[in-house]
């Protein structure tokens, strides 16, 4: 059976993806995401038979929610065995609006019929992947931007998405955009 990757996430404005993109501070191992990919990730599905697709995107469009404002602050690192893995900027901490629709979404994947991530849920935005970084190389960069702050995104859509991996990285091809009421 033929199945994809989905994840379901809300997108940043131009202006915020170009300022993310221009702190780049060039470090050799750390790639930089295309400003085009960044996003704030609600849920991500491995390995979705296709026969669940239609179920989920008929759950997800069933989500109401109102517009809200998210904080774009912050850098910090995911690491693994001490050496960074992922750089991202934070969106403010214990935010209602945005876990109250992470939440919903993982209702309606559930209710579509697929598990649930199981781990905790940080909400992030990925900015650059580590390979062969070591955690030294990438003090300075994390000091200068320990108050980094974007300023507020407003939110009035999330969106699920098709990944495929390729060689010269992911492919994210829009699939569903859900809108706020108004």
């Amino acid at each position: 059976m033929k199945t994809r990757r989905l994840f379901v996430a809300i997108d940043l404005p131009d202006s915020a993806r170009q300022l993310l993109a221009s702190l780049d501070p060039h470090i050799r191992g750390v790639r930089w995401t295309d400003p085009a990919q960044m996003h704030l990730t609600l849920a991500f599905f491995d390995d979705v038979p296709d026969n669940f697709d239609s179920a989920l995107r008929e759950k997800l469009s069933a989500i109401e929610f109102g517009a809200f404002f998210l904080p774009v602050t912050g850098i910090g690192t995911f690491s693994a065995k001490g050496a960074p893995k992922i750089v991202w900027t934070g969106v403010g901490t214990a935010h209602p609006h945005l876990f109250q629709i992470h939440k919903r979404v993982q209702e309606s994947a559930l209710a579509a019929g697929l598990e649930p991530e199981l781990r905790a849920w940080h909400p992030h935005i990925t900015i650059a992947r580590c390979k062969d970084v070591s955690a030294q190389s990438l003090r300075k960069f994390l000091q200068s931007y320990a108050k980094f702050d974007a300023g507020m995104i407003r939110v009035e859509a999330f969106h699920l998405y098709s990944s495929k991996l390729t060689p010269a990285g992911p492919i994210h091809t829009r699939e569903l955009s859900v809108h706020c009421r108004e």
